[in-house]
């Protein structure tokens, strides 16, 4: 087997930009359709004005370009009918269905954050160096931490349930689906990507996640109380030890210490490590190659 590019920090790093800033700031969407035709070969004549049949034409040569951005909303019944965004970012050119690496925002987060700062131009830059192509899809998941709560709403089932099959009608392969996520979207990956079992979900890739030993000592809405902590926790989980897996978290960050712990009790190392790094962008876009250099031939498989 070959092996994968090296994919410079320059490469990805706009990629990383949107993604990173999903936790900690706001920015806008970018351009949302961009479309490529391509025409097929001209028809030759020969003879007294007799035209020949066409050539058959190339099936790839005559298919129409997938937009490399796309995005709209619709009304999601999991989330108490709240209006739900969602974004699509593709590599130029793609004429098949891509499967989806779903990532998955932080608190005070959005959609239209994970997809800004070049999530466009990164995806192609690191498809051209090499990497086998998929799809970065983006979806709104409020501040519920991506699990049923008592106000009703469930943002988890609404990406289970509601966005994946949303997926395979916009052109997507969803046979196989990633996660990625950062802080609160980290505990989402391993929760939905365990949710979701290992028949569908090829890798998991968690960055920095919200873990908590105790209800006790989780942020403040995080989750209902103890026994919401309890049905919800992503420790001792089965599937988990059937999906490959990668963790990265800074040595100074908050969520080191349970981090650690939850890394322990898996019945695999994961990939990943703890590097020296807080719970920040910076660290975030550090790490993005070698996430996506791990996770894309994980989706492709």
């Amino acid at each position: 087997m070959a092996a994968m590019p090296n994919l410079s920090r320059r490469t990805v790093l706009r990629l990383g930009l949107g993604t990173a800033a999903g936790a900690v700031g706001a920015y806008a969407l970018g351009s949302l359709d961009s479309r490529v035709a391509i025409a097929g070969p001209d028809i030759a004549m020969t003879g007294v004005g007799a035209p020949l049949a066409p050539a058959p034409l190339d099936p790839a040569l005559n298919a129409v370009a997938a937009p490399t951005m796309g995005a709209g909303s619709f009304v999601s019944a999991a989330r108490g009918g709240v209006a739900t965004n969602w974004a699509i970012a593709r590599p130029p050119g793609t004429t098949t269905p891509l499967r989806p690496l779903i990532a998955l925002h932080g608190k005070g987060s959005d959609a239209a954050t994970v997809m800004a700062g070049g999530v466009e131009q990164g995806l192609a830059q690191a498809v051209n160096a090499g990497l086998p192509p998929f799809a970065v899809v983006a979806v709104d998941g409020g501040g519920s931490y991506w699990h049923h709560r008592t106000s009703g709403e469930d943002s988890g089932a609404m990406v289970l349930n509601e966005l994946i099959p949303m997926l395979g009608d916009q052109g997507l392969d969803t046979s196989r689906v990633g996660f990625i996520g950062w802080s609160m979207g980290g505990y989402g990956a391993l929760l939905l990507g365990s949710r979701l079992g290992p028949q569908r979900t090829a890798a998991i890739c968690a960055v920095s996640p919200a873990l908590w030993m105790s209800s006790g000592a989780a942020a403040p809405g995080a989750f209902d109380g103890a026994d919401d902590f309890a049905a919800n926790t992503v420790f001792g989980l089965p599937a988990l030890g059937s999906i490959p897996i990668r963790i990265d978290c800074g040595t100074s960050d908050p969520f080191y210490s349970a981090t650690k712990q939850f890394v322990a009790q898996l019945p695999t190392p994961p990939a990943g490590g703890f590097p020296p790094g807080g719970h920040d962008g910076g660290f975030w876009s550090s790490q993005l190659p070698a996430e996506l250099t791990w996770i894309a031939p994980l989706l492709a498989a």
